[in-house]
């Protein structure tokens, strides 16, 4: 028998409708299922305010263009879907919580199958409106503890097999990358990816930078996805009159930090700590990285670690919970 499901009354923007994110689904002949062929962005809110949509909303259209999938809405009226999706979501939101959009298009059902859908094929188009604090919460120990960046065997795919500048749904290396770092004992390890050439490359689904010697330092952006976020923490850093170069970095390099962090949307920054156990500097958030995360939080009118460490309250985090996460399998 099929389970009655109690409705979070949050509705998805699905190709111009609005339905319940219970009901909103994907058919199981569109090519996202069959190929991963998706681009997706995610953005947040800062005091309910979107932050960069437009610079995400470029990045996908690039993204779709070079990928050939075909759109019928423009970049201004897929923001106006955005803000439409959040104005119905928001009476939902507690009044403390984040609006953390996903936007998922793939190209949709595949030509083959045009006779299940009457010959009418389209594109799919997808805003999910999630509350941010069931993404964040549990990160909030590393604001303290900082995280483990842990180099697993599985390399990056570089640009030149699959470019990682396309913000894209085909992400089975992470996964492996994922799957892997998860066995290691501890509760703070996450996947540092390095490429084919042996240089750090990113993180699954994050950007990396080290401090050394009062510079930043973080990967070039060619086998990378080139981060919101990262970019603007290089803008955080001009603002800070901080030197920051793009270059290559081997793991030998982070031994040698004096501090070092990731960058993604949902947390802006989380230091790094150690690497493969070893502790980078003297093992907790460094000088430089604080100064970021205190003037992005004055930037956006938002103290971002206490926001994190007021959602880690708010929520009970079960350690007795099995289910698969990005690091938990």
């Amino acid at each position: 028998m099929k389970k009655n499901i109690e409705k979070s009354g949050r509705l998805v923007y699905m190709n111009g409708e609005f339905v319940d994110e219970v009901d909103a689904k994907v058919s199981i002949f569109d090519s996202a299922l069959m190929f991963g062929d998706m681009v997706f962005e995610m953005t947040r809110s800062f005091n309910k305010k979107q932050f960069k949509l437009k610079e995400h909303i470029e990045r996908l259209y690039l993204g779709l263009k070079i990928l050939r999938i075909p759109i019928h809405l423009s970049k201004q009226e897929l923001e106006h879907a955005c803000y439409e999706t959040i104005e119905k979501n928001d009476p939902v939101f507690d009044e403390n919580d984040e609006h953390r959009l996903m936007i998922n298009i793939s190209r949709g059902p595949l030509g083959i199958y045009a006779p299940v859908f009457g010959g009418k094929l389209e594109s799919t188009v997808i805003i999910a409106d999630f509350p941010l604090k069931w993404t964040v919460a549990s990160m909030a120990k590393f604001y303290d503890k900082g995280i483990n960046s842990v180099i697993p065997s599985q390399r990056a795919i570089p640009a030149t097999l699959m470019d990682p500048k396309i913000k894209n749904r085909s992400r089975m290396w992470y996964q492996m990358a994922n799957i892997e770092v998860s066995q290691i004992e501890g509760d703070n390890n996450w996947a540092l990816l390095i490429d084919p050439d042996g240089y750090i490359a990113e993180g699954t689904g994050d950007n990396f930078f080290m401090v050394k010697d009062g510079k930043l330092l973080t990967p070039e952006g060619r086998n990378i996805l080139r981060g919101i976020s990262r970019e603007y923490v290089m803008d955080l850093a001009k603002e800070l009159g901080i030197p920051c170069q793009e270059c290559n970095i081997e793991p030998y390099d982070l031994y040698n930090a004096d501090e070092a962090f990731l960058t993604g949307t949902p947390f802006g920054i989380i230091p790094t700590t150690q690497l493969n156990g070893l502790d980078i500097g003297n093992g907790k958030m460094g000088q430089i990285t604080h100064q970021l995360l205190d003037r992005w939080s004055k930037n956006v009118g938002v103290d971002i670690v206490k926001q994190i460490q007021d959602f880690a309250k708010g929520i009970e985090l079960s350690k007795n919970n099995k289910a698969p996460t990005p690091y938990q399998f």
